[in-house]
């Protein structure tokens, strides 16, 4: 037997894009539905950012303190090494924000946060173990979601659907949008190290020939991202996981007598597979997608979650009021693509670039020296705070009005 619910806006998928448009849209009055296909948020090696543009956001919603008081860590500055040669890339200590930082947090602890806060609101409704599979359409416009849940199929009738589902979107496909693919010279192997007192207290990136991995302090355990070529994790697990060791060793030598034990094989190793690539459209009649849904990010700066919040603020901004009206437009929702289609061309054309003339040339060098740009930031603090407002803060970052803005 089929579920039938109806609603104003139901959102496919209960990520950070998702999860934050629908605090904001219950906020401003309009009633929301989120599904979410998991039992819960409890996923490992996930984008655990949150950067200053949304802390910035949470401070307006006046849910910064609490927030906070979530066990995290602060990253006031991001420090490279090259070689033997460490390098200062990023301050954010001088931003024009309350944080001056980034946030290191699960992302399961931010989700749960964010949903908390939305069930504060009458007009939110949470369902998870509901997975989006379809869209209902009539006469050319969408007018739905299906979905599967244990207790068998459900639809649910709205004025908007938002593909808020990842980039692997169930949702974008079923409506046939275009998806333009940018290409990436990597993948990312993910796992963790156990971090002890005597290790370097800073989030690193270490760069050395043919190697890269970015180094994550999360208190306990060091969250650890090894660069490898596009393509190339076969050839990297027939070597053996021995020689991956090793290959950890040479970044981070005083982790070698703890690898046998926290790498005891290739099951202790995540795969992610990094695409960049976005809609051509992000939107038909009745439905929009937003955040990687939209435009898969690379983990380069690690801005992919903050962009797709971006997404969400600038989503719920525009389309609060008509959805309240239930005057909802097409003319609508083009506007929020044409709102952040700017800063996702100018992120990820920077990614690219960094992909291409750093990432690419380290992984297939035999030797290496610091490039120009990082040993000019090294010796310049005003030369820090450029990278560090492109990362802390993105292209137009965007802001929540307060409630008497809102009416």
């Amino acid at each position: 037997m089929t579920e039938r619910l109806a609603t104003t806006c139901c959102i496919a998928g209960g990520g950070p894009a998702g999860m934050m448009l629908g605090l904001l849209l219950a906020r401003a009055g309009v009633e929301v539905i989120v599904l979410e296909k998991h039992a819960d948020f409890l996923r490992d090696f996930r984008g655990d950012t949150i950067h200053p543009s949304t802390l910035e956001v949470m401070h307006e919603l006046g849910l910064l303190d609490a927030l906070l008081a979530l066990p995290h860590q602060k990253v006031p500055v991001l420090n490279g090494q090259v070689g033997n040669v460490a390098l200062p890339v990023a301050d954010f200590r001088h931003l024009p924000v309350r944080c001056g930082f980034i946030a290191m947090m699960p992302q399961w602890d931010f989700l749960n946060f964010l949903a908390e806060q939305g069930a504060r609101h009458p007009g939110f409704r949470l369902r998870q173990q509901a997975e989006a599979t379809g869209l209902i359409e009539q006469q050319g416009r969408i007018v739905g979601l299906k979905a599967t849940t244990p207790e068998g199929a459900l639809e649910v009738k709205a004025d908007l659907v938002v593909g808020a589902d990842g980039r692997h979107s169930a949702v974008r496909a079923a409506a046939g949008l275009k998806v333009r693919e940018l290409g990436a010279p990597m993948d990312v192997l993910w796992f963790r190290l156990t971090r002890r007192p005597a290790d370097p207290a800073e989030t690193m990136g270490r760069f050395d020939a043919g190697r890269i991995c970015v180094l994550i302090n999360r208190a306990e355990h060091w969250q650890c991202g090894y660069v490898i070529a596009k393509g190339s994790l076969e050839r990297v697990r027939a070597a053996g996981i021995e020689r991956f060791r090793q290959d950890v060793a040479q970044l981070a030598p005083w982790a070698a007598d703890r690898l046998a034990g926290d790498l005891r094989g290739w099951d202790d190793v995540k795969l992610l597979t990094v695409a960049v690539d976005r809609l051509e459209r992000w939107h038909r009649p009745g439905l929009i997608c937003i955040g990687d849904a939209a435009h898969a990010m690379s983990p380069i700066g690690g801005v992919g979650i903050n962009l797709a919040i971006q997404d969400a603020v600038a989503a719920a901004n525009i389309l609060a009021r008509p959805l309240r009206q239930r005057q909802l437009a097409d003319a609508d929702l083009a506007r929020v693509q044409r709102r952040r289609l700017w800063p996702t061309r100018v992120t990820q054309r920077l990614q690219l670039l960094v992909q291409n003339r750093i990432v690419g040339p380290v992984l297939g060098a035999s030797s290496i020296t610091p490039p120009l740009p990082l040993r000019l930031m090294a010796r310049s603090p005003l030369l820090r705070r450029i990278p560090a407002r492109l990362l802390g803060l993105g292209i137009r970052p965007e802001h929540v009005p307060t409630m008497e803005d809102r009416d």
